[in-house]
């Protein structure tokens, strides 16, 4: 095997790790924070500084890691993970979870934080281009997928079989988060193992005009990153943590059923990506990401709406089934349409601004989800955004051209 083929293994096994243990806290974290003594605000509050954090963290990471090396940065970011982990079990002392929501690497999503995605595909385009690249970007999303499934299967059946057991949701929501800080030290060991081969081939200071690692591609950089950040301002209002808070709430659901739930959630979603890249072959890029996303908003709006928790959650599979086809599909966009020399800092730029537009949604929607007059506002607000950027992408990207398409 080659250093670059096995690199790329190693590449898709840390992904795969790093989602589970994402999925692992995203479905008990706003749960463990009210079981400390945190009202839904503080929670949400402390949600958008995670993703403040990430934003933060990401950029200094992301636009030096060509210059500093990526493996150094990857291992960086893992190590982080540890640390956050170990905080948020170890402490309820609010300004010691603050530092740790800012400083450290910890999803309330279950969707990918912090630096490694920008890094990591970055590496993986230096081998693949063109079709090839979207399709492998499909299956590294549903290898995601896969993981973020089965940690939040783990998690929830985790606490369900605990509880039973005679152990308090509390002492089973902190050993998974002492698992999350051990999976953090697995990735840091891996990523050490990578090779030179993922560090880029054009050092940074041989570059003209860098400014956060782009110089030729800024304009067009700059432009989609505006608009991924609405996109995910409006998703920050639907926190996976939040969704199953408001399941919990609503329905009064155990643990174990929304583990099922989320499970299959994310499972549908990865495998959409493998739809959508063959979709992406016949009908474009962009015309994949917009004419997916819109049918899935509508879903999303469409899920408190219904009277049952087996509607609720019918209506909510289907919007994941294929809410994430926009995301290879976005992924190999923004890599096909950059100079190579700036695809990490193209992802790592467009990745911070979607972490900037999720900043303040989450402390909104804890606001939101502390009365019962608004526990279902969220799904609202995020379903009507997501469709303004869908039309806005369509309008500003439709006549774009991928670096492949232009030669």
């Amino acid at each position: 095997m080659t250093a670059a083929k096995r690199d790329v293994v190693l590449l898709f096994i840390t992904r795969f790790a790093r989602m589970f243990a994402y999925g692992l806290v995203a479905i008990i974290l706003v749960l463990y924070l009210t079981q400390i003594g945190f009202d839904e605000k503080t929670s949400g509050l402390l949600m958008s500084l995670t993703l403040a954090g990430d934003m933060l963290i990401s950029l200094w990471m992301t636009t030096r890691a060509d210059r500093i090396g990526r493996r150094k940065m990857l291992v960086a970011g893992a190590i982080l993970m540890t640390l956050a982990g170990l905080v948020f079990v170890s402490t309820n002392f609010f300004p010691l979870l603050m530092i740790a929501a800012i400083v450290g690497v910890i999803s309330p999503s279950g969707n990918e934080i912090g630096p490694f995605l920008a890094i990591e595909q970055a590496a993986i385009s230096e081998e693949i281009t063109g079709s090839q690249r979207t399709h492998l970007f499909a299956y590294y999303n549903l290898m995601g997928s896969v993981a973020t499934a089965l940690g939040a299967l783990t998690a929830g059946w985790t606490v369900h079989w605990s509880e039973r057991a005679g152990i308090s949701a509390v002492q089973a929501d902190r050993g998974i988060l002492v698992a999350y800080a051990a999976i953090g030290l697995l990735l840091a060991l891996i990523f050490s193992r990578l090779s030179p081969a993922v560090e880029p081939a054009t050092p940074q200071e041989n570059r003209p005009n860098v400014f956060l690692g782009l110089h030729k591609s800024r304009g067009i950089v700059l432009k989609l990153s505006s608009l991924f950040a609405l996109d995910a301002f409006a998703g920050g209002f639907i926190l996976q943590s939040f969704l199953a808070y408001w399941f919990t709430v609503r329905f009064d659901i155990d643990p174990g059923v929304l583990g099922n739930v989320f499970f299959f959630a994310n499972l549908f979603s990865g495998l959409s990506g493998l739809v959508a890249a063959r979709l992406a072959d016949r009908i474009g890029l962009i015309n994949t990401m917009v004419f997916t996303h819109i049918p899935s908003n509508i879903l999303i709006m469409v899920v408190p709406l219904m009277p049952t928790f087996e509607w609720a959650m019918a209506a909510l599979l289907a919007r994941f089934a294929i809410s994430q086809m926009d995301v290879p599909t976005r992924q190999s966009f923004v890599a096909s349409v950059v100079a190579p020399d700036e695809r990490s800092a193209a992802a790592g730029v467009t990745n911070i601004f979607r972490s900037c537009g999720a900043m303040f949604s989450p402390y909104l929607a804890g606001i939101l989800l502390g009365s019962p007059a608004t526990l279902s506002v969220p799904f609202f607000l995020a379903g009507g955004l997501k469709i303004v950027y869908d039309l806005a992408l369509l309008l500003m990207f439709r006549q774009a051209r991928t670096v492949e398409e232009s030669a």
